[in-house]
């Protein structure tokens, strides 16, 4: 359906860009939104040419604190809100509010499908008024 290989699906699975859902059996289930993201995935890679590399910085400046409601404390908590190597869906949560959570239901996951949607959370979440500067 999507020209890709099953070998790609899973270094894409360990790179920490897409999260199936799988069943008991370990079997991989992909929804619509999984192939959505797939989709702008290999748009990225081979129109945008970003590497893997790329997209996962970019995944990683996501606001997902601001968008879940992360207190100080869970923040400090949290290696996704520490580090910067990929989507908060990529890292394991322990002692935050993201512990009982599943990352693939999560908003910040869910709403992360193209690039036109994480510019505008970036933006939405960090934007401050512009300040005019006297001369």
């Amino acid at each position: 359906m999507l020209d890709i290989s099953v070998h790609t699906l899973r270094m894409y699975e360990r790179e920490g860009l897409i999260a199936p859902y799988k069943s008991s059996s370990n079997q991989r289930r992909y929804s619509k939104a999984d192939i959505e993201r797939l989709q702008c995935i290999r748009r990225a890679i081979t129109e945008k040419k970003m590497s893997i590399e790329g997209i996962k910085h970019i995944s990683a400046m996501i606001p997902c604190w601001k968008i879940v409601g992360c207190t100080e404390a869970d923040r400090l908590n949290c290696e996704a809100f520490q580090g910067h190597t990929g989507g908060c869906w990529s890292y394991e949560h322990r002692n935050n509010i993201c512990a009982s959570r599943e990352c693939r239901l999560c908003e910040v996951y869910t709403k992360a499908l193209d690039c036109e949607q994480i510019k505008q959370s970036i933006i939405r979440f960090t934007s401050r008024p512009l300040v005019e500067v006297e001369r």
